[in-house]
């Protein structure tokens, strides 16, 4: 995503990328940084976003009601989604700092949810708070085998998320909270990807040099991590129970699958 937030996603290039930063022939990267949302987790699809968030609500929609509105709040903003067509001159400022708040992360996304006229009392909200349920996510399927090979290779492994929220809650059900050593978010640092900053701090998160540290993620600004240094993996986003292609990262660390 950058993790549940929308994102410029046109300039992450289809199927793997090549490595970049030293790992033809050089040491292999003995670290992973690994972006959150489109790279090991994804939120659920739109139409049953929609119809949970309407029945928390007190209203069950019909299947074409439903997907109507699932394209319009998508087209709106939903957070993790394509960048809002428009975005209200009121929430200008919300949407700028998203990453950098949970005030500014709710405000944002509640608010472009409210520009959709559903006729369902507290649905904006309700949509919000399907963001912070474990429900409203998965992971995809290679995601724990992924990262329990690394734990088992002794690889450290820490997530770097542009996110305006706090996920350990959602992952520690999800169950990937203790294979991960360290949870590197936005809004807590107060910097997002692509500031060349937030790889450096995964870097000494993981406790090796931007050479040895591979980055995986599914954008452009997740690819900049290439400017300090880093060798970097591309992996565009995949729906949700697809498998993700991250047996790759084992292969470039030389950890067993």
């Amino acid at each position: 995503m950058p993790d549940a937030t929308s994102s410029d996603r046109s300039a992450a290039t289809r199927g793997p990328s090549v490595p970049t930063g030293g790992t033809d022939g050089r040491r292999r990267p003995s670290a992973v940084l690994f972006d959150f949302h489109g790279t090991i987790a994804q939120v659920e699809p739109a139409d049953r976003w929609v119809r949970l968030a309407a029945r928390a609500c007190g209203t069950d929609l019909d299947p074409a009601r439903c997907a109507g509105l699932a394209d319009a709040l998508v087209t709106a903003g939903r957070a993790g989604g394509p960048r809002p067509g428009r975005i209200p001159p009121e929430l200008a400022e919300a949407y700028a700092e998203r990453d950098l708040s949970e005030h500014a992360h709710r405000t944002a996304y509640a608010g472009l949810a409210a520009t959709v006229d559903a006729g369902i009392p507290g649905f904006a909200d309700a949509l919000y708070e399907r963001l912070l349920d474990p429900d409203g996510w998965s992971l995809y399927p290679d995601t724990v085998p992924t990262l329990t090979a690394l734990r088992a290779a002794g690889v450290p492994v820490a997530v770097v998320s542009n996110i305006g929220f706090d996920i350990l809650p959602l992952v520690t059900t999800l169950g990937i909270a203790d294979l991960v050593d360290s949870w590197l978010l936005s809004y807590q640092l107060g910097t997002c990807k692509p500031d060349p900053a937030i790889f450096l701090r995964g870097c000494a998160a993981v406790r090796h040099e931007p050479e040895h540290t591979l980055m995986v993620g599914d954008t452009a600004a997740d690819a900049a991590a290439a400017t300090v240094g880093c060798p970097t993996l591309i992996l565009p986003i995949s729906e949700p129970g697809e498998v993700h292609g991250l047996s790759a990262v084992l292969d470039l660390v030389g950890a067993h699958h």
